[in-house]
């Protein structure tokens, strides 16, 4: 068997796939819309080393393995990218064949690659991996993100709404959940370059604080609240949201914050929103999750390795019974799964549109790891790989909600 075949039987492609490798093999129909080149020995290093997913993102993060065309295009005609899709006799056939192939002892991981070392979120080491993938370059995110400069999911009105109508839209929804009004006081966790804080400010004559990991996002947000004239109203703090000290906020948000928590902390974070809100006041929880409560919460080799190390991701279920555990009583909840795909979708399109300044910005290796990551992770969404949910709870005031007999938003 040819290397290109190799590589055919190994992902699972379908007849839109074209293989090719440095042996001068072919496999696949020659008029396929996308391909999978196969440049060098060590994309075979790769695979052999660590089968699956985190493989074939080494070689192609490295660039020993190249898609030719669109990469989601590609993606969704292949399998789980991985050799454990392959029975075991299949499976047997194609290690022999690369063992009868030169392969080099030993690899040079990407450099993109990170392991993190310490306790598994403590604070050091939430620090170290929120500075991995958030403090790389604001300007990177601008092209990437859009003016909004919103990293989360959207809300998207009509099917036909540009990305920035969408991110209002979510901040808004967001805030019309909370009952925010002029003179209340709201807390936003993971705050990001601090767009719901500046929503909520601008829009709604909200005090807003905002605190976030990320030093590049804090300094960022800051000048921008400034530029916008808001700072009567919105602050962004470089803190852990475990050390914010004021208390009784009249509502949190949290949007995107939950994944980086941890499976095993979430009930101390949950306590910790719980003791931040004042009786009657609101919590909105927005976060990807697992489509049920069965599937382990740690995310796969490359997204932990290269995008989102030590990310955990837990069913909705599990969401919401911690929140009803402790205090919250859960009001509403929605998954905006279809959402995603349309905003990575949208994401995936400024990153192409500004590949050349983004490879320039943050070098080659890492632009590479964005277009995948995002490409994959819209699948993900489209597949119901992956959720996302907003859950809206409230702090009763005695047995006392204080919420509208019906959703007003």
């Amino acid at each position: 068997m040819r290397l290109a075949e190799v590589f055919q039987r190994a992902v699972g492609g379908d007849a839109s796939v074209r293989f090719s490798a440095y042996d001068g093999s072919k496999a696949g129909p020659a008029d396929a819309s996308v391909g999978i080149e196969v440049r060098t020995p060590e994309a075979l290093s790769y695979l052999a080393s660590a089968p699956g997913e985190l493989g074939l993102a080494r070689a192609y993060v490295s660039g020993h393995l190249e898609i030719i065309g669109d990469v989601y295009g590609a993606l969704r005609h292949l399998s789980e990218m991985s050799l454990r899709e392959v029975p075991w006799g299949e499976r047997m056939e194609l290690l022999a064949t690369l063992g009868r192939t030169r392969l080099r002892t030993r690899i040079e991981v990407p450099p993109q690659e990170r392991r993190l070392r310490g306790v598994r979120h403590s604070k050091a080491r939430d620090r170290e991996a929120i500075a991995h993938h958030y403090d790389v370059s604001n300007t990177f995110y601008e092209w990437v993100l859009g003016p909004s400069m919103a990293y989360t999911c959207a809300v998207y009105p009509t099917a036909q709404s540009t990305l920035e109508q969408a991110q209002f839209a979510k901040h808004d929804l967001v805030a019309r959940k909370l009952g925010l009004e002029p003179g209340m006081r709201l807390l936003d966790v993971g705050c990001g370059w601090g767009g719901m804080v500046m929503h909520a400010a601008r829009e709604y004559g909200v005090r807003a604080l905002g605190v976030t990991l990320s030093r590049n996002q804090a300094e960022w947000a800051q000048k921008a609240i400034v530029e916008a004239g808001l700072s009567d109203l919105a602050e962004v703090r470089h803190l852990d949201y475990r050390d914010v000290r004021e208390d009784r906020f009249d509502a949190v948000s949290s949007i995107g914050l939950t994944e980086h928590i941890g499976k095993a902390k979430l009930p101390a974070y949950f306590r910790s929103l719980h003791r931040k809100v004042r009786p009657g006041g609101r919590l909105l929880n927005h976060c990807i999750t697992r489509p049920d409560n069965k599937q382990p919460a740690r995310t796969g080799g490359f997204i932990n390795r290269y995008v989102f190390p030590d990310g955990e991701l837990v069913g909705p279920g599990h969401i919401v019974s911690l929140m009803h555990d402790t205090g919250f009583e859960v009001r509403h909840e929605e998954n905006l799964r279809e959402h995603y795909a349309m905003t990575l979708a949208a994401w995936c399109a400024n990153l192409e549109e500004h590949w050349d300044d983004a490879v320039a910005e943050v070098g080659l290796g890492r632009a590479r790891v964005w277009r995948l990551y995002l490409a994959a992770s819209r699948l993900g969404f489209e597949r119901n790989n992956i959720q996302l949910h907003q859950v809206l709870g409230v702090k009763l005031d005695g047995a006392t909600s204080h919420m509208p007999l019906r959703p007003e938003w």
